[in-house]
């Protein structure tokens, strides 16, 4: 013997697994159902993502340079070998004048040789600056599609493709 409750236990199971197999699915508790609606368009929908790229830009600059040593070391070491070329041509009392004149101009042309020349040249400068980079991208899809020969727009985050499930609920109008 079969119980009732039983009975009504297998009838409900049974009568759910029909409905479900329509595509729709009932909510009793707030009366809810799904359906399948068929897609006329989606529309991707595109943004504009813009990020800041920082960069570098270098260019060359061109500088003056100086070559050569120590000044001091050569004006001494010029001054010292005129004092004594000096010291050799000059004879009694003018003797001594030639070594003074013999040391001044030797320490000047020591000193010129050892500052040696100028030059120009180059020197590479680079400075960090940023531009705006643009990119676009789908954002989402503007879909129209019918559902129950009524036709319904929605914006999406995804391609629909052919159908679209959707979720229907009724509810009375007062």
């Amino acid at each position: 013997m079969i119980k009732p409750w039983l009975s009504a236990l297998v009838l409900a199971v049974m009568a759910t697994g029909v409905h479900a197999q329509d595509g729709r699915y009932a909510n009793a508790d707030d009366n809810t159902h799904y359906g399948w609606a068929d897609v006329l368009r989606a529309d991707p929908v595109q943004g504009v993502t813009r990020t800041e790229v920082p960069r570098q830009e270098c260019y060359e600059q061109p500088v003056v340079r100086r070559e050569g040593g120590n000044s001091t070391a050569g004006t001494v070491l010029g001054a010292v070998i005129g004092g004594v070329l000096g010291n050799t041509v000059g004879k009694g009392d003018g003797r001594k004048a030639a070594t003074v004149a013999g040391a001044v101009a030797g320490g000047a042309i020591g000193n010129r040789a050892s500052r040696g020349g100028e030059y120009e040249s180059t020197q590479t400068e680079c400075r960090q600056v940023s531009s705006i980079s643009e990119q676009r991208r789908i954002i989402g899809y503007d879909v129209e599609y019918r559902y129950r020969g009524e036709v319904y727009t929605s914006r999406l985050s995804y391609d629909p493709g052919e159908r679209l499930r959707v979720r229907v609920r009724v509810d009375p109008a007062d």
